[in-house]
């Protein structure tokens, strides 16, 4: 099924498919906004938020392009719940991130990492490295420049090669590619 047919079923359908879309892309918008919160359990009350917003709000969707009509939703909701917390991530304590059992995609060494990152560098390194996103889809996202999104993304890509060497108790001689 394509893209445009996905978006207009959702736009027109009822909660059967939202059911569809919730089993599509849940798990993609679970692990990107836990790679922009580092919470594992705000980012499901997020995108539980997202999928609510995004099914109240159908009529205004034009139907194409649904998966980044749902990141879009998904980061000002993140950087939202951000702003809510009035503090950064990188002076959290780590202790008080839980890693359920049956997510596999981030180590605990790369979330420490991460939340090391800003949050606009964890959404560029995350839409790149784990989403496969463009710059131009991310300059949709983030409204920046598809040019400063490239530098500002080989900068957060530097910082967290260093963060995960440190992580790993690696020198810097020893950087590995991401």
């Amino acid at each position: 099924m394509e893209e445009i047919d996905i978006g207009e079923m959702f736009v027109n359908g009822g909660e059967e498919e939202l059911e569809e879309i919730i089993d599509l892309y849940g798990e993609k918008l679970l692990r990107y906004a836990t790679a922009i919160l580092c919470d594992y359990h705000e980012a499901e009350n997020i995108v539980q938020e997202v999928f609510l917003s995004a099914y109240q709000n159908r009529v205004m969707f034009d139907g194409n392009n649904l998966s980044a009509w749902l990141y879009k939703i998904t980061y000002n909701r993140c950087l939202n719940q951000i702003k809510k917390r009035k503090f950064l991530f990188f002076n959290e304590i780590l202790s008080e991130f839980v890693v359920p059992e049956n997510d596999k995609g981030f180590s605990d060494e790369t979330m420490r990492a991460l939340q090391k990152l800003k949050p606009k560098e964890r959404v560029l390194v995350y839409g790149r490295i784990m989403d496969g996103q463009s710059y131009e889809e991310l300059a949709e996202l983030t409204g920046s420049s598809p040019a400063a999104l490239r530098k500002q993304y080989q900068r957060a890509k530097d910082k967290l090669v260093k963060y995960l060497n440190v992580e790993y108790g690696r020198k810097e001689s020893n950087y590995g590619q991401i």
